[in-house]
């Protein structure tokens, strides 16, 4: 059991690294601007955060969190008194909501910048005659 736990663990964490990750603008350009591009490509993130423009989207895991729990508590009273106890059922099941809010929130995130940050880096590209197609 102790083992199942260890290995859970190290795949929640390799999860989390992955997950977070950051895009980065594909250019449109020819193989021989491929370093002058990532050159073009660190300036202009550095310049996004330095302007204050955040890479992330605004976060609503505790908003999610309340809100699981709530549907969890009263889902959690209904089952407590079809079994003998809704004060019971609802901590618990309000419990559960919580809990099963936060994990959900480590796998299901907004991927990518924010719209902010990639207009700003998208036009600094721009400015200095690069052609941004997509983010990756």
């Amino acid at each position: 059991m102790k083992r199942f736990i260890q290995t859970m663990a190290l795949a929640l964490a390799v999860l989390m690294i992955a997950g977070c990750a950051h895009q980065k603008p594909v250019l449109y350009s020819s193989s021989d601007q491929n370093t002058a591009g990532n050159q073009a490509i660190d300036a202009c993130t550095a310049r996004a955060r330095s302007a204050g423009v955040g890479y992330a989207r605004g976060s609503n895991v505790g908003r999610n969190a309340v809100e699981n729990g709530a549907v969890g508590g009263a889902g959690g009273a209904v089952a407590g008194a079809i079994y003998g106890s809704a004060a019971r059922g609802a901590a618990a099941g309000a419990a559960g909501g919580v809990a099963a809010g936060l994990v959900r929130s480590l796998f299901h995130h907004d991927s990518g910048p924010s719209p902010a940050y990639k207009a700003y880096v998208n036009r600094c590209l721009r400015d200095r005659g690069f052609d941004p197609i997509a983010w990756n």
